[in-house]
Order: C-alpha cells, then structure tokens, then sequence
C-alpha cells in the first residue's frame, strides 16, 4: 500500500487539478479520464479523493495534443507521434512555423471578405487580386505545369474538384497520418530500406497514386517528389510538423523503393 506521504508529495509536485486543466483547455474531464487510461496523457500523480492532477510537462503533452487533433490526426497516431518525438521543443517550434503561416494566410482570407463586403455595400467594383488574396490555391502550378506538362495541374484540379468532402477529408488525413509514420520512422533510427521504411514508402506510392495514373508516377516522378519534400519548404512543412527528420525519412524511403523498383 501507498504511504499517504507520498501520495501527498507526489500532489504536491503536480499542482494543477483535472477541473482546472479541462476547464482551461476546453475539453472535459472524462475525455482527460480517457487520455489518461488510454496513455495518452496519464496524470502526474492522485490526489484525495482519488483526483488526478498534472504537472507542467503534462501541460505541454496535452497542448501538443490538442494541436495535432487541430490537424485531424486520431488518438493513435497522436500518441505515436508523440512517442516517437521526445523534443517537445523541437515539434512545437515546427509547430509554430505551420501556426503563423496559416494565421497569414487566414489573415489575408479575412482581409480578402472585409474588402469585398465593403465594395458590395458601397457598390464599388471587384478586382480578382483584392478578391482572392489568400485564396491561392494554385501556387504550385507552375512548378507542376514545367515539371510533368501543361495540362498536369488541371488534371488533378479536375480529380480534387470531383471529389465529395468526405473523400476530401479522408485524403487529407491519410496524408497527416504519412507524416506521423514518417516522423515515427525518423525517431526509431531505422533505416529507408527497413521493413518500416517500406511500408511507408509504398503507403505514400498508393497515396500519390489516387490522384496520378499509374503510367504516369515513374520511379524518376516518385523520387523527384521524394526530393521536394526535402529542397521546398512549403512541401517540407507538410511532413515535418509531425517531428523532426519525417520529410527527410520520407524522402529516403521513397527514394529506396524507387531503386528497388516500383
């Protein structure tokens, strides 16, 4: 049996109460309960009356989890993602830089509308530029166009256009869960031709290919993507938030199966 000393020193180090944690982060005592069973976020110590409570660095843990859920990871891919990445200051400034660029560009989102509704009030002409600023879904497009063809990038318009927004949904989180098991990959010290370097490999092939014809995602296409992820910051940081070294362990991965034959 526990000393009831201890389990006051133990408190005592963990001074902040489930009510105060759920309340402050906006989340429920029982889904912290629930973190905590599963091992997700387990609580730094009981208190009387059996209440968990927290010390700083569970603080830390469950910010970081509320920010990978923002991105629409699940429960196990948070928890393999934090496992796997023990700097937390390393992923939280990855995490920053992915943060302010979106704050930019809702920013100028929201610019974008103040304007547009203040010319519809005023019955003041619309120009594309004021209109659509931060709305740039095509920044990619000349680069994709001198790369694989001119009709490249309207082709995957097209495909990504007839999707519904569930398929949309379903994309975009298999691509974070990539990132996941790349920076979980990174963290292990395997290397890109491991069994798990593979598998991740050959997930991001079938991934790419839902959007590309296979005749068209060659090997020399899957490593040249392979090598964007690592010399373009903008794909870089579409790995990288989820620990550090993912786009590079991506990149040799990939760059391993592409050898080895597609």
């Amino acid at each position: 049996m526990r000393d009831s000393t201890d389990t006051s020193d133990a408190a005592a180090k963990a001074p902040h109460g489930i009510a105060e944690v759920a309340r402050s982060a906006g989340v429920s005592s029982r889904t912290l309960r629930h973190y905590d069973a599963i091992g997700l976020l387990p609580a730094t110590a009981v208190g009387d009356g059996g209440l968990r409570r927290y010390d700083d660095r569970a603080l830390v843990r469950l910010q970081r989890i509320l920010l990978l859920r923002g991105l629409g990871l699940g429960l196990p891919e948070i928890r393999r993602v934090l496992d796997g990445e023990q700097d937390d200051v390393t992923a939280l400034t990855a995490h920053v830089t992915w943060l302010e660029r979106e704050r930019d560009r809702i920013a100028r989102q929201l610019a974008a509308v103040r304007t547009t509704i203040t010319r519809i009030e005023q019955g003041e002409d619309m120009n594309t530029t004021d209109t659509f600023d931060g709305f740039d879904q095509s920044k990619f497009k000349q680069e994709v166009s001198e790369r694989w063809g001119a009709d490249a990038w309207d082709r995957g318009a097209s495909w990504w256009e007839s999707k519904d927004a569930t398929a949309k949904a379903a994309f975009q989180a298999e691509q974070r869960a990539i990132a996941s098991d790349a920076a979980a990959l990174a963290a292990s010290g395997d290397g890109p031709a491991s069994p798990a370097g593979d598998a991740l490999a050959r997930r991001q092939f079938a991934w790419l290919a839902e959007a590309t014809p296979p005749t068209e995602l060659t090997a020399d296409r899957f490593r040249t993507l392979a090598d964007m992820y690592v010399q373009d910051e903008r794909f870089t940081h579409a790995y990288e938030w989820a620990g550090a070294g993912a786009s590079r362990a991506l990149r040799d991965a990939m760059h391993a199966l592409a050898d080895r034959g597609l």
